[in-house]
């Protein structure tokens, strides 16, 4: 076979790839839940086979614990964070006139030293885009709920994935070995190597940050509890949790908490400084400790590529492309190093150089 003809048979493949995602995607979720529970626990399970443990028994206690606790969790508090959800939203008129009355004005008279009609602006702003929000709103929700979808999916998770993620966990290094030995035998390394680069990426991210997002959940969530703020338990689970978005997590949470703040402890700076420093703290472990421990710059991922894969996965395929976004573009990513560096050492990149023989 010609290298030619090696390309269109690769090519080939991805489109067939492609259009099998397409097809299957309304049905895909709960296996690819358990595929990435399976790649998610297959070092837990890997230890637990070193010390002795057949590798089915180990599979079938990490997949109960993992499930049992997920379980106990979302028992625990899904039903306090739905509670202070509702609350919240019943509240948030109070807290739209009480900014408009107390803070408002004070804005508004520090903007017209500067020729600016805040009031004015922000109402029309508001007149033109709202109809346009509510539709972008309504596709994003119904992107993501999937339609009618939606209900099978939430059972499918419950019921599928783990039975998925036990027999992936399970099988997991015969699965690696059978594909290993279907590789093309002369480019074998090549793709093993940029295997191992992307394995190296997704643990260090996806592995990492999900680590990183339960700590700041937790953190987040405990300290405002705590600290006494309304709702304090659902704008830090939720702030923790959308923290795999840089950046964005913690300016939310901490916007919408000192917010809050304000509105329940004026005119105590304190008690509002308090609710502040909460995020700083946690800002200054994400940053410096768990960050560099558990991510760190070997990862490669730019901030910007992270939030454009999410934002890209979401928009096409839903829940199930968030799940897909960040591993999907690493890949890309590693190719797309593999395929520069390559270029870098052919004669297109230097016309007058002999051509490199590992290239």
């Amino acid at each position: 076979m010609t290298l030619r003809q090696q390309y269109i048979a690769w090519v080939i493949i991805a489109a067939l790839a492609v259009a099998l995602l397409i097809l299957f995607r309304p049905i895909l979720l709960p296996f690819v839940a358990g595929m990435a529970v399976a790649y998610f626990l297959d070092p837990v399970a890997d230890r637990l086979e070193r010390w002795g443990l057949p590798r089915t028994v180990a599979t079938l206690l990490i997949i109960l614990a993992f499930f049992l606790i997920a379980i106990l969790l979302l028992t625990f508090l899904v039903p306090v964070a739905v509670h202070q959800l509702e609350s919240f939203i019943k509240h948030l008129p109070e807290y739209i006139a009480w900014f408009n009355g107390r803070v408002l004005p004070y804005i508004e008279s520090l903007t017209r030293r500067f020729g600016i009609d805040l009031r004015g602006n922000v109402e029309q702003a508001l007149s033109g885009n709202s109809g346009q929000t509510v539709a972008m709103l309504g596709n994003v929700l119904n992107s993501l709920l999937g339609g009618g979808w939606a209900i099978f999916n939430a059972v499918s998770l419950l019921v599928i994935t783990p039975v998925v993620g036990f027999y992936l966990l399970r099988d997991w290094d015969h699965m690696i070995a059978r594909i290993d030995a279907y590789l093309p035998r002369d480019h074998a390394e090549t793709i093993r190597t940029q295997a191992l680069e992307i394995d190296r990426v997704l643990a260090g991210f996806v592995r990492g940050q999900v680590l990183v997002c339960l700590f700041l959940a937790a953190f987040y969530g405990i300290g405002l509890s705590v600290a006494g703020l309304q709702f304090g338990l659902f704008i830090g689970l939720t702030a923790g949790m959308i923290s795999f978005i840089p950046y964005v997590g913690t300016t939310l949470g901490f916007a919408v908490s000192v917010g809050v703040a304000i509105v329940q402890f004026w005119p105590d700076w304190v008690m509002i400084a308090v609710i502040a420093g909460i995020f700083a703290v946690g800002q200054f472990i994400e940053g410096n400790i768990l960050h560099p421990k558990l991510i760190g710059d070997r990862v490669g991922l730019h901030p910007v590529w992270i939030i454009f894969a999410l934002l890209a996965g979401g928009t096409l395929f839903g829940f199930l492309g968030v799940l897909l976004a960040v591993p999907v573009f690493a890949v890309i990513g590693v190719l797309a190093r593999f395929l520069l560096e390559r270029y870098r050492k052919s004669l297109l990149y230097r016309p007058g150089a002999s051509p490199d023989p590992k290239a």
